[in-house]
C-alpha cells in the first residue's frame, strides 16, 4: 500500500506543478500579453537582441511553447526573419531554465510550504468569488499558479524521500547513464515540460536517490524531450511553422550530444573547476550551461542555417499551389500563377463553406485542392485559409514591382480584390460557427428548421457559384447580377419570417437575436463571396455596376 501511494504522491505533485506553470502562463498573457509581444517584436531587430528578448520572455511567461507560438505567429506575418527568430527560439532555450533555479534556490532552502498553502486558500477563493472578465481574477491565478508550483514540489520532494526510505536503490546506481538519459527524454515528452522533469530531478536528488551524474543525463534527456510537442504540432502546420520547430529539434539534438559525449568532464568542470558543491545549484547550473553551449555554438551559424531551413519544406509543403513555383523575373507567368492561385483559393473558400454546414462536396475531386487543407478540421481549414491569404497578398505586393502595362496592373488589383473578399467570407462564416452549432442542436423547432434552411440556402447559394467558376464565362454578368439579388431578397424574407415569429411568441427576445445576427453573418459571407469571384471572373468595365453596390469590401 505503501509503495503504491509513494507513486501516487509524486504523480499528484507532477500534477499540481503543471497545473501551476499553465496558470502562470494564461494569466500572465492576459494581463501583460501584449507588451511580451511587442517587446519581443522590438528585439527582433538583431540577432543577440532576440536571443536575450527569447530567455526573458521564456522565463516570466514560463513557457517556452508560447514563445515559439509567438515566432512563429511574426515569421508567417512576415514580421521577423527565419534567422531572427531562430536566435529568439535560442534565447527560450535559456530562459526555461529560470524554473530549475527558482525551484533549487528556494524549494529546498525555505520551507516554502507555509508560505504557498495559505496563498492557495486565498489566491484559489478569490478565482472562485471574483469575476472571471476583471483583472483581480488573473492576479488571482497568477497567485494560484505560483503557489502550485512549490505545493506540487512539496508532494514530489515528500514522495521522493518515502521512496529512499522504503526501497534499496542502490541496485540502480550502476546502471548505464542512458538509461537516465531516455527516463528524462520520456518523462518530458509524455508531460511536456521540462520545468516539470527539472523539479523531479532535483526532488530526487535532494533526496539521494540519483546522483549529480545521473541527474545531468535526466536533464539532457528532458532538452530533446520539449522538443517533440512543438515538433508534433508542426507536422501539419504552414512551411514556416515546421522550419522553426525543425530548426529547435536539430539545434536540441546537436547540443545535447555534444555535451552528452563529455557529460563526465562536464561534470568534473561543474562541481571541481567551478567548485560548485550544492549538487541542487549543480544541477540547474548544469542545464544552464548546456543552453548557452547551445546559443555560443549556434550564434555564428544563424544566418546559414537560415538559409538552409529555409530550403526545407518548399514546393508542395507551402499553402499555396502555384505561386512559389514561378519567379518575378516574369511577369507575365507569375501573374498566371496568381490567377491559378485566385482559382485554388475560391475552391477552398466552396469546400470551407460546405463542411462547416455538413454538406457533401460532389467537385471535391475536380478542384484540385491541397492535400494539406483537406487533411485539416474545419478549424484548421480556416486558419490554412488565412495562411494562403498571407502569401497571395505578400505575393502580389512583390510582383507589383515587376509588373508595367496597365492592363495587367488592373488584373493585379482584381486578383487581391478577390481573394480579400473571399478571406471576408470564410472568416463570416467562421464567426458563425458557434450558432450554427447552437440552432443545429436546438430543441427549439424554430431555431432547428432555421438551421436546415440555412442550410439548403447555402448549399443552393455554392452550387450556383461552383457553376459561375467553371461554365460558360459569357454568362457571367447575368449570373452574378442574379445571384445578387437572390441572395438580398433571400435576406428580406428572412427578415420578415423572424418578426412574424416573433409576434406569434414562438422564439424569445434572445433567440430572435441569435437568427437575426446568423442571418446577417450567412447573408454577408454570401455577398463578399459573389463580390470575390466578380473580382476574378469580370474584368474592370463589367465590374462597374457592382462596384457601387453596398457592402463591397476594397
Amino acid at each position: 500500500m505503501s509503495e503504491s501511494f509513494d507513486i501516487w504522491k509524486v504523480l499528484a505533485g507532477v500534477a499540481i506543478f503543471l497545473l501551476g506553470i499553465r496558470f502562470l502562463e494564461e494569466s500572465l498573457q492576459q494581463l501583460i500579453g501584449r507588451r511580451f509581444k511587442l517587446f519581443l517584436k522590438k528585439q527582433t531587430s538583431r540577432k543577440i537582441k532576440a536571443v536575450g528578448g527569447g530567455a526573458i520572455v521564456t522565463a516570466v511567461l514560463q513557457s517556452s511553447s508560447v514563445v515559439s507560438l509567438m515566432v512563429l505567429a511574426f515569421v508567417g506575418a512576415g514580421v521577423i526573419t527565419m534567422q531572427n527568430a531562430l536566435a529568439v527560439i535560442l534565447g527560450a532555450n535559456l530562459g526555461t531554465t529560470f524554473t530549475g533555479w527558482l525551484v533549487a534556490l528556494v524549494g529546498f532552502k525555505v520551507n516554502i510550504e507555509s508560505i504557498a498553502l495559505p496563498l492557495t486558500g486565498v489566491a484559489g477563493l478569490a478565482m472562485a468569488i471574483v469575476n472571471k472578465n476583471s483583472r483581480f481574477f488573473n492576479w488571482s491565478r497568477f497567485l494560484l499558479g505560483f503557489s502550485f508550483l512549490f505545493v506540487g514540489l512539496g508532494y514530489i520532494k515528500d514522495g521522493m524521500l518515502d521512496l529512499v526510505t522504503n526501497f534499496d536503490l542502490q541496485q540502480y546506481e550502476h546502471s548505464p547513464v542512458i538509461v537516465f538519459f531516455i527516463v528524462g527524454f520520456i518523462i518530458t515528452a509524455i508531460i511536456q515540460s521540462s520545468s516539470a522533469t527539472v523539479a523531479i530531478a532535483l526532488s530526487a536528488l535532494h533526496a539521494g536517490a540519483i546522483s549529480l551524474f545521473d541527474a545531468t543525463a535526466i536533464i539532457l534527456g528532458s532538452e530533446i524531450g520539449a522538443t517533440i510537442k512543438l515538433f508534433i504540432a508542426s507536422i501539419k502546420g504552414i512551411a514556416a511553422k515546421r522550419r522553426v520547430a525543425l530548426g529547435n529539434f536539430i539545434f536540441n539534438i546537436l547540443t545535447v550530444f555534444s555535451v552528452f559525449i563529455f557529460l563526465k568532464p562536464v561534470n568534473i568542470f561543474v562541481s571541481d573547476i567551478i567548485g560548485i558543491k550544492d549538487n541542487l545549484i549543480a544541477l540547474v547550473f548544469f542545464q544552464t550551461l548546456v543552453n548557452v553551449i547551445g546559443i555560443i555554438l549556434f550564434y555564428p551559424l544563424l544566418n546559414l542555417f537560415g538559409r538552409f531551413l529555409e530550403s526545407r519544406f518548399s514546393s508542395a509543403d507551402e499553402e499555396a499551389m502555384y505561386i512559389h513555383k514561378v519567379s518575378f523575373q516574369e511577369p507575365s507567368m507569375a501573374l498566371f500563377a496568381l490567377e491559378r492561385e485566385n482559382r485554388h483559393f475560391l475552391f477552398a473558400v466552396i469546400d470551407f463553406f460546405m463542411e462547416c454546414f455538413e454538406l457533401e462536396n460532389k467537385w471535391r475531386s475536380g478542384m484540385n485542392l491541397n492535400e494539406k487543407f483537406l487533411e485539416h478540421t474545419i478549424y484548421g481549414k480556416y486558419e490554412y485559409l488565412k495562411y494562403l491569404h498571407g502569401e497571395v497578398h505578400s505575393f502580389s505586393i512583390r510582383l507589383q514591382k515587376s509588373l508595367s502595362h496597365k492592363e495587367d496592373f488592373e488584373k493585379l488589383d482584381r486578383y487581391i480584390s478577390s481573394v480579400r473578399n473571399c478571406m471576408y467570407a470564410a472568416k463570416s462564416v467562421k464567426d458563425a460557427l458557434p450558432d450554427l452549432e447552437q440552432l443545429k442542436n436546438s430543441s427549439n423547432d424554430i431555431k432547428f428548421d432555421f438551421y436546415n434552411q440555412a442550410k439548403k440556402s447555402v448549399e443552393k447559394f455554392c452550387i450556383s457559384i461552383h457553376q459561375l467558376l467553371t461554365e460558360n464565362p459569357a454568362m457571367h454578368f447575368d449570373t452574378f447580377a442574379s445571384a445578387y439579388h437572390a441572395v438580398t431578397e433571400g435576406y428580406t424574407i428572412t427578415l420578415k419570417q423572424f418578426y412574424k415569429e416573433t409576434t406569434s411568441g414562438k422564439v424569445n427576445e434572445k433567440e430572435i437575436t441569435t437568427l437575426l445576427n446568423f442571418n446577417r453573418t450567412i447573408f454577408t459571407a454570401f455577398k463578399s463571396m459573389i463580390f470575390g469571384i466578380k473580382d476574378y471572373l469580370l474584368d474592370k468595365e463589367h465590374s462597374k455596376y457592382f462596384d457601387e453596390l453596398p457592402g463591397f469590401i476594397r
